[in-house]
């Protein structure tokens, strides 16, 4: 129902309509931007659920390597081995935007891009298991940033998506109806008013029209009685 605050006014409907034709626009575009969110958002679900797939056979892979290694060699000599890295990451963030949702992306580099500058061990003390969970766990780091990733987007994403779908509900079932509402009660009251001025036209019409007539008889019986009494007078 249109609120009684409303200016019942040609103005306040012209301003109504603008702003009507404005949502709906506005009500459309949010629309597809939630549609397009709900798309975006469903790909890195999937790309989301391969990789972790991905990640997790690496892992396991990597830890049963590590058992087998623990197991082959002492605690002392696994932790000693490991105790100095070889290689350093750097890691560099910059952000991509996916329908104004600005999302992260990790940029990684080891500072020696040869592989097999891995092991910061020798060979002739450890065991190969060990050199097969430093390559697995070193092969999944990528996946892993990768991994990261995927889910800070989709996490975003999902909380851009609520908000749209919230202001396309609020949008939909609250501000058009209510602007169509008052849209339709100011259209009501000026054709009211157009109506009420039209009798009122006619009723002042009608009185100037007695008036007349009235005036003219008057006028007629005037001229009756001044020819009545010329008629009287004697020659």
């Amino acid at each position: 129902m249109a609120s009684t605050t409303v200016s019942a006014t040609r103005m306040e409907l012209t301003r109504l309509k603008g702003s009507l034709k404005t949502a709906t626009r506005g009500h459309k575009l949010l629309k597809d931007k939630r549609d397009e969110l709900m798309k975006q958002f469903m790909d890195n679900v999937r790309q989301n659920r391969a990789l972790r797939a991905k990640v997790e056979e690496g892992l396991m892979r990597a830890h049963g390597s590590f058992t087998v290694a623990s197991a082959l060699m002492s605690t002392e000599m696994l932790e000693q081995s490991l105790m100095y890295p070889k290689q350093t990451v750097e890691l560099d963030m910059s952000f991509q935007n996916i329908m104004s949702v600005n999302v992260p992306v990790y940029h990684f580099k080891t500072q020696n891009a040869d592989k097999g500058d891995l092991y910061p061990y020798g060979f002739a003390t450890t065991s190969c298991e060990l050199d097969g969970a430093v390559e697995a766990l070193s092969e999944v780091f990528q996946d892993m940033l990768e991994l990261a990733r995927i889910e800070k987007t989709c996490q975003m994403l999902a909380e851009e998506i609520e908000k749209t779908r919230r202001r396309v509900n609020a949008l939909k079932y609250v501000k058009i109806p209510q602007m169509q509402e008052s849209i339709k009660y100011i259209s009501m009251k000026l054709e009211e008013n157009d109506r009420n001025n039209t009798i009122r036209l006619m009723k002042v019409k009608d009185m100037i029209l007695e008036q007349s007539i009235e005036e003219q008889r008057a006028a007629d019986a005037k001229a009756l009685e001044s020819a009545a009494k010329k008629r009287q007078i004697p020659q």
